[in-house]
């Protein structure tokens, strides 16, 4: 029996928030696309990470007829705290680059994205596996899939875009002579609480100390979220709640007696991370975006931010392809793309560097990165580079 066929202009791998902001602009566009995920929408609904949303990221949820909920319950930042040597220093992003960021989890941008193209009618497609793609070098790739009843199909697409994540099956088509990968991976890890109690500071701490890395950050007024530094195969069943604060507050002690605001854990959680490219983000008629194409480590908070920049570029090439046949952009679009994600990944390792602190690290290594700290918050230029980067730089 023949496999059922269809056609669309863009068939986009991952319906996370990247593919489904891509999907929602090409619409607006009127270039039509299928979005096809393997998990289901409560899924990733409820899988919980993280968020800090730099200015360009909150004007593509907010100027772009998505309807997000970012004012209402996201929460604007003009700053962060770097603590060492127990003393706070605040890095203000409004007095050094005039902007700030978004507290905003991934989840609810998903969740906005999601609802704008049910409102929409857009065709996305959860509980979709793609098994294969075909033809990409050529005017007429196809992406194979079975649905969730076990269904086999086909959709011929002029256009193929893998927002399928870190693990993404688009990023192995690309065959390993041509495709590059540059990777590390980091010899620490972070584990992350949630915790039912009040927020312990106004804006994220990250803060250095002799026991390792810690960030105090937030979720909402009722519910925080916490990590520290520890060895990747931790395991957070061996911690119990009282040994988990008391570890946070050792990180964070200080003479100026700051404390946290305890609470009740809800969930533990160990995250690896590592940092990797991979380089051409375009193979025939096949590109990727977002983590399909390179991960960051969470310090920098770059990595929603540098999918979204990768969406935004992309759709200005589609939109320029579709329209007038133009192919100028879609064959810059991977050297235009990589040069933020270097730019990003710079900035991602040098934060990671400066504010952990390895196993076997020496004494001379771990006073180097005290001197570091107080070089950048002691100086306004030092200040400004940290700020100019975590706010983000202007999209392309």
């Amino acid at each position: 029996m023949t496999t059922p066929s269809e056609t669309t202009q863009v068939g986009i791998v991952g319906g996370g928030p990247a593919g489904l902001m891509l999907s929602h602009l090409l619409a607006r566009a009127g270039i039509d696309n299928i979005v096809l995920e393997t998990r289901d929408h409560e899924t990733i609904k409820n899988t919980h990470r993280a968020g800090i949303l730099e200015t360009g990221a909150v004007e593509m949820l907010t100027d772009y007829g998505v309807d997000s909920r970012i004012k209402d319950i996201g929460y604007e930042h003009h700053g962060i705290d770097l603590r060492f040597n127990g003393e706070s220093h605040r890095i203000d992003f409004k007095a050094l680059v005039d902007a700030s960021v978004w507290l905003y989890p991934q989840n609810e941008v998903f969740v906005d994205l999601a609802a704008a193209r049910a409102r929409d009618g857009g065709d996305v497609r959860y509980e979709h596996t793609v098994t294969g793609i075909e033809d990409a070098e050529t005017d007429q790739p196809k992406i194979r899939y079975t649905d969730a009843q076990g269904k086999d199909g086909v959709i011929q697409a002029r256009i193929i875009v893998g927002t399928d994540g870190s693990r993404s099956f688009c990023r192995r088509v690309i065959p390993s002579d041509t495709r590059q990968e540059h990777k590390i991976e980091y010899p620490f890890a972070w584990f992350g609480i949630l915790t039912e109690a009040p927020p312990s500071a106004e804006e994220l701490i990250y803060a250095n100390s002799p026991r390792g890395f810690a960030l105090i950050s937030q979720r909402n007024e009722t519910v925080q979220r916490h990590y520290f530094q520890c060895d990747p195969d931790e395991n957070p069943d061996d911690w119990t709640e009282d040994q988990i604060w008391e570890e946070l507050q050792a990180r964070v002690d200080g003479p100026d007696g700051f404390q946290l605001k305890r609470g009740p854990i809800f969930d533990k959680t160990v995250l690896k991370f590592r940092s990797f490219v991979a380089e051409p983000m375009r193979w025939g008629n096949l590109f990727l975006a977002g983590d399909a194409g390179h991960t960051v480590p969470p310090t920098g908070a770059k990595g929603l931010n540098l999918a979204f920049a990768d969406v935004k570029v992309l759709f200005n090439a589609l939109e320029e392809f579709f329209k007038s046949g133009d192919t100028t952009g879609i064959d810059s679009y991977s050297e235009t793309a990589l040069k933020r994600v270097w730019k990003a990944q710079n900035f991602s390792y040098w934060m990671t560097s400066m504010l952990h602190t390895r196993n076997d690290a020496t004494s001379f290594e771990a006073r180097r990165a005290i001197g570091e700290l107080q070089t950048v918050v002691g100086s306004k230029y030092g200040r400004q580079y940290l700020a100019e980067s975590y706010c983000g730089w202007p999209h392309e």
